[in-house]
């Protein structure tokens, strides 16, 4: 039997991470630094990746951390990410997201396309660079969904919960069809969650856009632990995903909301 504190290290792993430049893609690039991997960090927020790069660097073990900015609204630039990347990932997180709230009715085209490439399309190009570059070698994937593509809540998100719907559904298939290639696919659906984002939806409720406010109360008395979640609450489980730790883990949906959908 391998010792815990082997099961949960990713030393001789090299691990990407979208979304990275802050929120729950930077918690996850200090845990997984911390834990021994060597990181890819990619976001379009070249400061933010920089502010996260010099702080993985102060936890890392192994090379400092690299850093690419990447718009992974399509899939040009994704693929032309994975030809720079040698070697190749083993362990990929797909955090990366937008949010923007929006009336169903006033949604046009590209709002809509933007919302499903970041949210959906990038994921989908992202994995399947990954399985096919790293064939039969295998890798561990950890996507992140939401609890609005299983418990919808919040008004102005028909856009968003359908793409991390979408997100679930790919994870689910390619651990059926890449598991028997030793890749381990799973997807961590994060609740209420402290970042940016998040934030910048409280401001708006101070701004007296009453709606919100009463979708946030009413989220927070269904809610068991009756508070908001950090982002490295959410970290730690990727990490644990990511590692040996779940090595009986494929296609798993966990989900790390204080409660809320099983409330």
């Amino acid at each position: 039997m391998r010792p815990m504190h082997e099961l949960l290290s990713l030393t001789g792993n090299r691990a990407l991470v979208t979304g990275a430049a802050s929120g729950i893609g930077r918690a996850v690039a200090l845990r997984l630094a911390e834990a021994g991997a060597t990181l890819v960090l990619v976001d379009r927020d070249e400061a933010g990746l920089c502010a996260t790069a010099e702080r993985a660097e102060s936890l890392a073990r192994t090379a400092a951390p690299v850093w690419e900015v990447v718009d992974l609204g399509t899939r040009a630039p994704i693929d032309a990410l994975w030809q720079r990347l040698d070697p190749v990932p083993s362990v990929l997180v797909n955090v990366a997201g937008s949010y923007p709230f929006a009336p169903f009715l006033s949604i046009d085209e590209a709002g809509y396309r933007n919302v499903m490439g970041v949210n959906l399309d990038a994921v989908f190009w992202m994995c399947q660079a990954m399985i096919r570059l790293r064939g039969r070698d295998g890798g561990s994937i950890v996507n992140v969904g939401s609890v609005e593509a299983v418990m919808p809540f919040k008004a102005g998100l028909a856009h968003y919960g359908p793409a991390k719907a979408g997100v679930i559904a790919l994870t689910r298939a390619l651990a059926r069809e890449h598991g028997g290639n030793g890749f381990r696919i799973n997807v961590v659906v994060p609740g209420w969650i402290d970042t940016p984002g998040t934030r910048r939806v409280a401001r708006e409720v101070l701004q007296f856009k009453l709606g919100r406010l009463a979708e946030g109360l009413d989220y927070t008395r269904r809610l068991p632990l009756k508070r908001q979640g950090d982002a490295d609450e959410v970290a730690r489980v990727v990490a644990f995903l990511a590692s040996g730790a779940a090595s009986y883990m494929l296609g798993a949906v966990v989900a790390v909301d204080g409660g809320f959908l099983s409330a």
